[in-house]
């Protein structure tokens, strides 16, 4: 059995995270790169889909300026695409791998689990 691989998410933008996006960015492979919406927001920030990506996109940089390099190559990095996990949810809905790597507490693993089975493509792999 042949299982192709053509679009990957990835729950949990730290360090793990954006370093599996890259290396997946790396070999060509587009990922979507979520996190939770950032803490903390003002009310007018709460309705700001920028200031609900802070947080991501700050993980993004840092994934994009790390030294030694993830990215083997700069233009790889326009095929990670991020966002958050209430805004942007359903983007997982057609990517073929999953990979969860989120703080470790078993109660939120469980409720992404939950939620993942809601929106996941028939036949997705989740690790």
């Amino acid at each position: 059995m042949t299982f192709r691989i053509d679009k990957v998410a990835i729950i949990g933008a730290g360090t793990m995270g954006g370093g599996i996006a890259a290396h997946l960015a790396n070999i060509g492979i587009p990922v979507v790169l979520l996190d939770i919406p950032t803490p903390n927001l003002s009310e007018a920030e709460q309705n700001n889909p920028q200031a609900r990506n802070r947080m991501v996109n700050s993980l993004y940089d840092r994934m994009v300026k790390a030294k030694p390099a993830n990215l083997g190559r700069a233009d790889r990095a326009d095929l990670i695409t991020v966002g958050n996990t209430e805004d942007d949810f359903d983007k997982l809905a057609d990517v073929d791998w999953i990979i969860e790597v989120i703080i470790e507490r078993l109660d939120l693993k469980q409720a992404l689990m939950e939620r993942l089975e809601a929106v996941r493509k028939p036949g997705s792999i989740i690790s």
